[in-house]
């Protein structure tokens, strides 16, 4: 016990003189102590305290021999830091700063991770996931022959693949809604609505691996719809949703849904069938 308060104590002298020696180097005019203690801060994995330096002299050494440097470092502190809309806003500053510098092509693809790093989950706004992928095509099309290009790729995927679970989950949620109209403040229905965001989901992603939950929830919403219709436009809602089931059996016949698509073909011939009895004692 004696001995872990002793421990203790030690600690805390060691930290109380570190934040002391560091207040000092923050506060000296030596700018170029000072960027060498940032260094050695960054060396050290001091990320926080390495971009309190170096974003208190990052302007002063502009037209030095250090500039290129310091500010690819501040970006890269504040990337491993953690700040990551910080370190993307840096990195393009440092690339449109030095295009041909010694860090760029490193710069162009470190603005891509940077946003990549805070892309949100994929129920919320997507719009970040978006700049992401910008922001890696970009690098791609700067350096064709990028040391990091697998890894661009990779990240390309990843970020498209967010937005498939952002429209599956809108798709979802609209055939959940279902009937329910409080939400249809503009016209139209849940149904359509999820018809309408499937289907451009499968134009947009045509290789997804979520092509079939897409096609799926089209061919449930466009039956549920011609259950619901008003007699008007029931028949040709049946006729439509036969039509899907049958397109959706064609893509995908070993699908685990076959018998519920089959079960809607029977539920909707018992529709269109009778119409074209009607029809044939009508003549």
């Amino acid at each position: 016990m004696k001995n872990n308060v002793i421990i203790a104590l030690l600690a805390g002298l060691l930290m109380s003189s570190c934040a002391k020696e560091f207040n000092q180097v923050y506060k000296t005019s030596d700018y170029d102590y000072k960027y060498e203690y940032a260094k050695e801060c960054f060396a050290a994995g001091k990320y926080n305290r390495a971009v309190a330096l170096l974003q208190d002299i990052v302007t002063i050494m502009k037209g030095t021999d250090n500039a290129e440097e310091c500010l690819y470092m501040l970006a890269m502190s504040a990337y491993c830091a953690m700040d990551y809309e910080t370190a993307s806003q840096y990195f393009k500053k440092y690339y449109s700063t030095y295009p041909h510098g010694v860090y760029a092509e490193m710069a162009s693809f470190y603005v891509g991770q940077s946003l990549y790093m805070s892309t949100p989950e994929p129920r919320l706004d997507q719009s970040p996931t978006m700049s992401a992928i910008a922001a890696f095509q970009e690098y791609l099309d700067l350096f064709p022959n990028a040391q990091l290009k697998e890894q661009a790729h990779m990240r390309l995927f990843e970020l498209q693949d967010k937005l498939v679970q952002k429209e599956l989950h809108s798709a979802k949620l609209y055939y959940d809604l279902g009937s329910y109209f409080g939400n249809c403040t503009n016209g139209g229905n849940n149904y359509e609505a999820c018809i309408i965001t499937a289907q451009n989901a499968i134009k947009d992603f045509p290789y997804s691996e979520k092509r079939e939950e897409f096609a799926l929830l089209v061919m449930k919403s466009k039956f549920e719809l011609a259950e619901r219709s008003v007699e008007a436009r029931k028949l040709d809602r049946f006729r439509d949703a036969e039509d899907e089931c049958y397109g959706f059996l064609n893509e995908y016949p070993d699908s685990e849904y076959r018998k519920l698509a089959e079960k809607y073909i029977a539920s909707c011939k018992k529709v269109t069938e009778k119409a074209e009895d009607n029809d044939v004692i009508t003549n």
